[in-house]
């Protein structure tokens, strides 16, 4: 499967907090999180998060656990995140929540398409052919059935 979308670059070590600050965990309500996603980071990411591939640098998702950070990029309309590391739980939570993730170091400037082939694990952009770290056949399958409740259900699991 390919998996396309335009780039929303950004940098190294970006911690949850950054992605949703912790003020706005109190509200069960998606759309807050949407609205305030990366506004201690750079205000302008929220506006450009629909349709994109998060490009992160190292360890992206490092700091709390929350499951949140994952939530409120997939609701954004992220199609995928890229980077060379992940903190190991958000890269987890963002699979059992149905966002695509591969670990690749890419090069690209913000607004560059840029698609992955799931099989093949490769990242492409206009101007360079990066290869990802292959993701495990149960990965797969859990991102392909939209995460790991939608995997479950079709697995017979309550």
């Amino acid at each position: 499967m390919i998996i396309s979308g335009h780039a929303v670059v950004i940098g190294e070590d970006v911690d949850t907090d950054m992605i949703i600050a912790g003020r706005y965990l109190r509200t069960i309500d998606r759309s807050v999180w949407v609205e305030h996603a990366f506004e201690d980071y750079d205000k302008s990411i929220a506006g450009r998060l629909n349709g994109a591939v998060l490009v992160a640098g190292k360890n992206i998702g490092c700091g709390s656990s929350r499951e949140q950070a994952a939530a409120a990029l997939k609701e954004a309309g992220v199609r995928a995140v890229v980077a060379p590391s992940f903190a190991r739980i958000f890269f987890r939570n963002c699979v059992n929540l149905g966002l695509y993730v591969f670990e690749a170091d890419v090069v690209c400037e913000n607004g560059d398409i840029i698609s992955f082939d799931t099989d093949d694990s490769y990242v492409k952009t206009s101007n360079a052919v990066y290869q990802a770290k292959p993701l495990s056949n149960r990965m797969k399958e859990i991102l392909s059935a939209g995460g790991l409740n939608a995997y479950l259900s079709m697995q017979g699991e309550p």
